[in-house]
């Protein structure tokens, strides 16, 4: 039997990087999707995939990702993305949506669309789709973003409507809070206000935690669908529902 491939976008820290890992593990061939260079280099080199430079949102980047992966794939993991700002709806910069919805709605068509014909080609090919809770929950201050995961929620089950009858499973994985190098940190641009998200919380999520449970769907008997996997800590019981320890 031939190696499994997968692809994993925003591969180049946080859930991407742990999850290529992950996927390594279980015998794929990673092609580790990121625009930093560097780093997606450094992580090929570590489990034995490839490294392919790829902003999402630039379609002759993904047509070139298309080309390095070729006529045959059997798991694509669209983990490129992220939040900006959190401001109230009315205060709202406009450019920071529209940047969020550039990265999470349509860097993940461009990628779906260029390398679904290597999805069913492989005869038994797996989408994920990396959401969020904020795909199904809104909170204040989240606007932008839940706005967006809302936009990939509602494309993941659309796309499973269509892809019916296809060998292609669709899945969403919707994680709550996951404590990771960079999200807080890109999302509130100030390292005090980062880590003042996770302050008290005894066990966030981290990064593993969500690459095992992309792992564990990736993994099922290809007749069995996870349409939707919900995922938070024991913390957490809704965006705005957190347990902090005094």
């Amino acid at each position: 039997m031939s190696e499994k491939t997968a692809v994993v976008t925003g591969a180049s820290s946080g859930i991407g990087a742990a999850t290529a890992r992950a996927l390594a593990a279980e015998g794929f061939h990673v092609f580790c999707a990121a625009r930093r260079s560097d780093r997606i280099e450094a992580l090929a080199a570590e489990i034995g995939g490839t490294a392919v430079t790829c902003d999402v949102t630039d379609m002759v980047q993904v047509a070139a990702l298309a080309v390095a992966v070729g006529d045959s794939l059997d798991l694509l993991v669209n983990n490129a993305g992220g939040a900006i700002g959190m401001g109230p709806v009315v205060d709202s910069d406009p450019d920071q949506w529209r940047r969020m919805y550039e990265i999470n709605v349509i860097g993940t068509l461009n990628v779906t669309k260029a390398l679904i014909p290597a999805l069913i080609a492989s005869g038994a090919g797996t989408i994920i789709n990396t959401g969020s809770i904020a795909g199904h929950l809104a909170y204040e201050g989240g606007g932008g973003y839940t706005a967006a995961k809302h936009a990939l929620a509602v494309m993941t089950e659309t796309l499973r409507l269509e892809l019916n009858g296809k060998p292609v499973r669709v899945t969403e994985i919707a994680p709550g809070m996951v404590h990771t190098e960079e999200f807080s940190l890109v999302r509130l641009g100030d390292k005090a206000k980062a880590d003042a998200v996770y302050a008290g919380v005894a066990e966030p999520l981290v990064a593993e935690d969500i690459a095992d449970t992309i792992s564990w769907v990736a993994t099922r008997p290809h007749h069995v669908n996870i349409d939707l996997l919900v995922i938070k800590p024991l913390a957490q019981a809704a965006p705005y529902k957190v347990h902090r320890e005094r």
